[in-house]
């Protein structure tokens, strides 16, 4: 049975949802102020119904991790992740603050509240680094973002929350999507929603269906790279600091997301458990693609925060029981 929220929208800035004394997420769209870290919104804190922390929010080795945001590594030259960007194996990473960009909250078009589940859709616009030649402050895509809360169980450990985007060209020009990896650095290929988990879940558990992952970093290195289509969900596992408990999040691809009927490009997943925790559905792992002007792509997910430790078989009944 599914548990009451409730919704405190402080407007302008964020939005927290809270069940039983816990607060489970914010969704801040007031983007922090530094530039350099790509100003976009984001879902931190997340918690479990335990009320215990399962994401980071600018560590120490990147800044621009937080919580769970929508991302774009490489986008024709700009940086929509944050911090450095990769030029290349000769170059590496470099500090180039014009080519991070930014995601503008232009408003909400639906914003709904029932007893047990938060649904709202927002509209952003992608704009380039104002900084740069002839493309300064150029709106380059327009997003509609749509975030679900819902299914609180107690009984179960559980809640979750679905995130889809539809993006769509309003450059004029191709827009070219990739990654680090797209760029020559192998396995790297981090972009799109991504996930940073906190400091005490590096060295996480990570597994995925059909026997792949295992123990710590060697199921994130078995899982790395891995196509969606073949392993459409994974989940991460962590031990906390400070109290006796493990927690996990089960991230999956929505069936559309798989099919490449509504997705304009096939996924692979990015997840590392050492030096850092992290998951990411990406969308240009080993290949870019190319979005023309007026064309839309989307995609849907969801991520299932739950108290305790999964096994496979946990987690391959969770996404039975619960339709998308």
């Amino acid at each position: 049975m599914t548990q009451h929220i409730t919704v405190t929208h402080t407007h302008g800035t964020r939005i927290s949802v809270a069940s039983g004394g816990v607060e489970l997420m914010a969704y801040v769209y007031r983007p922090d102020p530094e530039a350099f870290e790509a100003r976009k919104p984001y879902a931190h804190p997340l918690r479990t119904l335990a009320g215990n922390p399962v994401s980071g929010y600018r560590p120490s080795d990147h800044r621009w991790h937080k919580g769970l945001q929508m991302t774009s590594s490489h986008l024709s030259g700009q940086n929509f992740w944050g911090g450095n960007s990769y030029l290349g194996p000769e170059q590496g990473y470099q500090h180039v603050e014009e080519r991070v960009g930014s995601m503008r909250h232009d408003g909400f078009e639906e914003f709904v509240v029932a007893d047990d589940r938060l649904r709202f859709v927002e509209n952003l616009t992608w704009v380039a680094n104002p900084s740069v030649q002839h493309s300064g402050g150029q709106e380059w895509a327009r997003e509609v973002r749509t975030i679900e809360l819902h299914s609180v169980e107690p009984e179960e450990g559980t809640w979750a929350l679905d995130w889809s985007i539809r993006l769509t060209n309003i450059r004029g020009e191709a827009l070219h999507f990739g990654s680090p990896t797209t760029a020559g650095r192998e396995m790297a290929g981090y972009t799109g929603l991504n996930w940073r988990g906190p400091r005490d879940f590096t060295g996480g558990d990570v597994i995925g269906p059909d026997g792949r992952g295992g123990e710590g970093e060697k199921g994130a290195s078995d899982l790395m790279g891995t196509p969606a289509a073949e392993a459409p969900w994974v989940a991460f596992t962590g031990e906390h600091d400070g109290v006796d408990g493990h927690s996990t999040l089960l991230f999956a691809h929505a069936p559309e997301n798989l099919d490449n009927t509504e997705s304009i490009h096939a996924s692979h997943w990015f997840v590392r458990s050492e030096p850092i925790p992290s998951v990411a559905p990406s969308w240009a792992f080993f290949e870019e693609f190319e979005l023309p002007p007026g064309e839309s792509f989307g995609y849907r997910y969801r991520v299932v925060v739950a108290d305790g430790a999964w096994d496979r078989a946990r987690a391959e009944g969770y996404l039975e029981n619960h339709g998308w």
